[in-house]
C-alpha cells in the first residue's frame, strides 16, 4: 500500500537523524552549514535546469534533492537547539494563512497584482508590529545572481511607483549610461568605467523587466547561443582538417558567420 506524504516525510526525517548519529554516515556527520552551502546552490540550479528543459522526471528528482537540503539544515539547527522541523512548518503555515486573508479570511482582491500588494502590506505591518523597520526593497538575498537581484530590487521599488513609465523610457536611460561608459572608456579610468558599466547593465535590466523579459534568462540564452555557435565553429575547422588554434581572425569570423547562418530563425 502506498504511504501517505506525511508518513513518507516522517521517514525522511528519521533517515536524516539516523545519518547524523555516531554510527551513521561519516560524510553526513561531518557536514556543517558552511560545507552544505555549495550543495544547496547546486541543487537549486539543477531544479531550474529541469524546469527549463521541461523534464518532469528530472524535476521530481531535483526537487527531492533540494528538499533533502532543507531537511539537512533543519536537522543541524535541531542539534544546536535553535529550531526543529515542527517549528519550521508551523511558522510557514502561519505565514501562508496570515498573508492570504482573501483565501482564508474575508478580504477580497481583484487579480494577482492586488494579491501581491496585499502580501507586501501584511509583511510590512508584521515587521512594524515586531518593532522592526523594513525597507521596501528588503528581502532580496545578496547571494542571488546579479541580474536576478537587480530585477527583484527594481520590482520591489516599482511597487511604490518608483519606476520608469515604460520600456522605451527606460531605454533612454540605457543610452545615457552607455554614453557615460564610452567617456569612461576613453578616459582610461578603470574605476569609473567599472561604475558606468554597472549602471549600463542595471539600466538594461529595467528595460527587460518592463518588457516582461527575465534578464537572467535572456543572458543565459545569449551564453548558450554563443556556446552553441562557437562549438559549431570548432567542428567546422575539424571537418576541414584544421584546428581553431592559430587561424586568422578573418577565417574565424567567416566560420562564425557560417555557424550563425546555419541556425534556424528563433
Amino acid at each position: 500500500m502506498t504511504e501517505s506524504a506525511a508518513a513518507l516525510f516522517e521517514r525522511l526525517l528519521s533517515i536524516m537523524t539516523r545519518l547524523r548519529r555516531a554510527d551513521g554516515c561519516p560524510w553526513d556527520r561531518e557536514q556543517t552549514r558552511q560545507s552544505l552551502k555549495p550543495f544547496l546552490v547546486e541543487e537549486t540550479y539543477e531544479v531550474l535546469e529541469a524546469i527549463d528543459e521541461a523534464d518532469a522526471e528530472a524535476l521530481r528528482e531535483e526537487l527531492g534533492d533540494l528538499l533533502f537540503q532543507v531537511v539537512f539544515h533543519t536537522e543541524l539547527a535541531a542539534e544546536r537547539g535553535e529550531f526543529d522541523m515542527v517549528s519550521l512548518l508551523q511558522a510557514l503555515v502561519d505565514k501562508m494563512v496570515s498573508r492570504h486573508p482573501h483565501v482564508f479570511g474575508d478580504a477580497r482582491v481583484d487579480g494577482p497584482g492586488q494579491a501581491l500588494a496585499q502580501w507586501e502590506a501584511i509583511k510590512q505591518s508584521q515587521a512594524e508590529a515586531a518593532g522592526r523597520h523594513r525597507s521596501v526593497i528588503a528581502g532580496v538575498p545578496r547571494a542571488l545572481p546579479s541580474l536576478l537581484r537587480a530585477q527583484r530590487i527594481q520590482s520591489k521599488a516599482a511597487r511604490v511607483n518608483f519606476d520608469w513609465p515604460d520600456a522605451r523610457a527606460a531605454w533612454a536611460k540605457v543610452e545615457e549610461e552607455m554614453r557615460e561608459a564610452a567617456h569612461a572608456l576613453a578616459s582610461g579610468d578603470r574605476a569609473r568605467l567599472s561604475d558606468e558599466l554597472g549602471d549600463v547593465m542595471f539600466s538594461l535590466v529595467n528595460v527587460a523587466r518592463l518588457s516582461h523579459i527575465d534578464a537572467e534568462d535572456a543572458l543565459r540564452g545569449a551564453i548558450e547561443k554563443f556556446r552553441r555557435r562557437f562549438t559549431e565553429m570548432e567542428e567546422d575547422f575539424v571537418a576541414r582538417g584544421k584546428s581553431i588554434h592559430g587561424v586568422s581572425a578573418e577565417e574565424l569570423e567567416r566560420s562564425w558567420e557560417a555557424a550563425k547562418a546555419q541556425e534556424r530563425p528563433r
